[in-house]
């Protein structure tokens, strides 16, 4: 079967690995020089599936008007005349309620777990390298208020069988000696140990060259203009150097996917939330991260990659705007030098912004359309590192007919019916 992938992030470049391994002829189209230059480049590093968790949930309303009143605040929200954006943020706090917490959490850690896994064999397969480690995450709690609202993911996580540690200040010594220049800092931890982490820019890169391999075409520099059907499904993508055919077609295009769909008649609730990172070179090893810290207040991650600290966070509602503020550079810097100050020169530091497709519920949109020969993956997040193997090994199973390894229900938009219009309903441009 011959499938046209459009976009070459971390998910759509995995979704080609996995479709090729599945004896499929593969093209992905996109319109950068290479693989994940966009939001796939400089992300915080995390692969964790324990830390899963939709942004919606219990208290998330009020905890977001303290989080823009804070100095170095985790939240920013331009105003705009942006309808897209309100009807975002309204079905956001609809997912604000205990119930769908829970729903929507284990959506997302059964993908994310079964990604680990799909992880681990992809490496042990291939042998790819991405200055990867698998020492866990440290989410530090600055509150007592904090560390006692695990509660509710720790029985989740048990749920699933997620392996997790509640730790006081010796405990995450343990695995972070460096933090102990900073400890009164802080009154304990949640350590998930099967978390890894890993630079997915270059994991990009190098399975797009295992891909190639097996025979995948990638076509960069190509602008994609539409989606063209009939009525019985989607015939071409049109595009800067022609038409790709191709018997079904795969969107995998971030935050840009529901712009492409809405001309068919599918409306998806993925919106761009703006993210932050700064790399920084490590000065002194003996003061730098082990693994990944999560700062549980200022929503930062730090992650050691090989010689270098990631730190990211921030989430920024000003839709597709790209433009580096100096302000959340501020943040990020902050936050490194409050726990590593002595672990690498922020003055060195590389500053980069990537817009996160996200769902007002957290889950991704991955799967079948109404349209017969059309299909999704977008919407991770955060978590599109953390999802990217499970989401393509599940799409090569899922499109290739085969029985797939994890249940897919409530992955698809189908969730989304009351507001997903059928094609059915409208023609498709031809």
């Amino acid at each position: 079967m011959k499938i046209a992938i459009l976009g070459s992030g971390v998910i759509g470049t995995t979704a080609a690995y996995y479709l090729a391994k599945a004896g499929h002829q593969v093209t992905v189209l996109e319109r950068q020089k290479g693989p994940a230059l966009e939001t796939s480049f400089a992300n915080a590093g995390e692969v964790s599936p324990g830390y899963s968790a939709p942004w919606a949930g219990p208290g998330v309303p009020i905890k977001a008007i303290k989080w823009l009143l804070m100095h170095h605040s985790p939240l920013v929200i331009k105003p705009m005349l942006d309808a897209a954006m309100w009807r975002w943020g309204a079905a956001m706090l609809r997912n604000c309620t205990e119930a769908r917490y829970r729903i929507n959490k284990a959506r997302m850690v059964r993908l994310a777990e079964y990604s680990r896994d799909c992880l681990k064999q992809l490496r042990a397969d291939t042998g790819i390298r991405y200055d990867e480690r698998a020492q866990g995450t440290l989410q530090l709690f600055r509150t007592q208020k904090q560390l006692d609202g695990t509660v509710k993911d720790i029985e989740i996580l048990r749920q699933y069988g997620v392996p997790y540690e509640l730790l006081d200040r010796d405990g995450y010594l343990r695995y972070e000696p460096a933090l102990a220049e900073v400890k009164h800092k802080f009154v304990g931890a949640l350590r998930l140990p099967g978390d890894e982490t890993g630079d997915c820019f270059m994991f990009t890169g190098a399975l797009a060259d295992l891909a190639e391999g097996l025979g995948v075409k990638f076509r960069f520099d190509v602008d994609i203009r539409r989606i063209k059907g009939d009525g019985l499904g989607i015939t071409a993508i049109e595009t800067s150097r022609g038409p790709v055919l191709a018997d079904r077609f795969l969107v995998a295009l971030g935050s840009y996917s529901a712009e492409m769909l809405r001309p068919l008649g599918i409306r998806i609730p993925v919106y761009p939330v703006k993210g932050f990172s700064i790399t920084v070179p490590i000065t002194s090893a003996h003061h730098a991260p082990e693994s990944t810290i999560m700062d549980e207040t200022h929503k930062v991650a730090v992650t050691r990659l090989g010689d270098r600290i990631r730190v990211g966070g921030t989430a920024q509602l000003s839709g597709f705007d790209l433009d580096l503020n100096e302000a959340r550079r501020r943040t990020l810097e902050f936050v490194v030098t409050d726990l590593f100050p002595r672990g690498g020169d922020v003055a060195r530091a590389d500053f980069w912004t990537g817009l996160r497709p996200m769902t007002p519920d957290g889950t991704p949109i991955v799967g079948p359309t109404p349209i017969p020969n059309l299909w999704l993956a977008t919407g991770h997040g955060t978590l599109g590192w953390t999802m990217a193997a499970g989401t393509g090994r599940l799409l090569a199973d899922w499109m290739s007919g085969r029985k797939t390894e994890i249940d897919t229900e409530g992955l698809t938009v189908a969730r989304y019916a009351a507001s997903a219009a059928s094609p059915a309903h409208r023609p498709l441009p031809a």
